[in-house]
């Protein structure tokens, strides 16, 4: 009877282990769930598709903010699997990753955790939604390569005076210095959801290629 239960309690272990989901598999369903389907505005999302053996760990802005405070040396991709740049360049960085063989690639989703700055009708700027501390954070720890957070108004760029985490944002940490940020973004691509060419694909990856060596 013991035996029975013993091996009812392993085999249930095993059941349990082959049902879990790593960071690769989570990342993977995560993007490709979007392919084929709409945006609200009515754009098809861009198809991708995502190696299984992909090299992505989830990581929230605490935890990098954590990793910057003591100095470590890794790569952090921000993006979010709506946003249609994002999708243009992730699965070039993946292969990226794996060819130059690291170790980990942390994905942090910046969708929910930034600030949102809107123009009111006098034109000064407030801010319609807060960002998280972490978030808050982050800008002040990356904030050597990050851009300015400008708002379009009219095709007149206003200065919220303070720098954003774009999507996609790939960035490089030394020893808890930021020394580097790419978007992957080839310079021909002027539409998120525009054809993209080998040449252009080629472009990406010497990008992220150069940028995590």
């Amino acid at each position: 009877m013991k035996k029975i239960v013993l091996l009812s309690i392993i085999f249930i272990s095993l059941l349990c282990v082959g049902c879990s989901t790593s960071d690769a598999d989570k990342f993977k369903k995560e993007y490709e769930s979007l392919n084929n389907k709409k945006d609200k505005y009515g754009n098809i999302y861009r198809k991708v598709n995502i190696d299984k053996n992909n090299k992505i760990k989830y990581a929230t802005a605490s935890d990098i903010v954590k990793m910057i405070e003591n100095k470590e040396t890794f790569a952090v991709y921000f993006g979010f699997k709506e946003c249609p740049w994002c999708r243009s360049v992730t699965p070039t960085l993946i292969n990226v990753v794996n060819d130059l063989d690291v170790d980990y690639l942390y994905y942090v989703d910046i969708k929910n955790i930034r600030d949102e700055s809107k123009l009111k009708r006098d034109g000064s700027i407030y801010i319609s939604k807060k960002g998280s501390k972490s978030y808050y954070k982050l800008l002040s720890l990356l904030d050597n390569v990050l851009d300015k957070y400008e708002i379009d108004n009219n095709g007149k760029k206003i200065d919220t005076l303070e720098k954003r985490i774009y999507a996609p944002s790939f960035i490089s940490i030394v020893s808890g210095k930021a020394v580097k940020l790419e978007e992957g973004v080839s310079s021909k691509q002027k539409k998120p959801n525009m054809h993209l060419t080998k040449n252009m694909i080629k472009e990406t990856y010497n990008k992220f290629k150069c940028s995590l060596k």
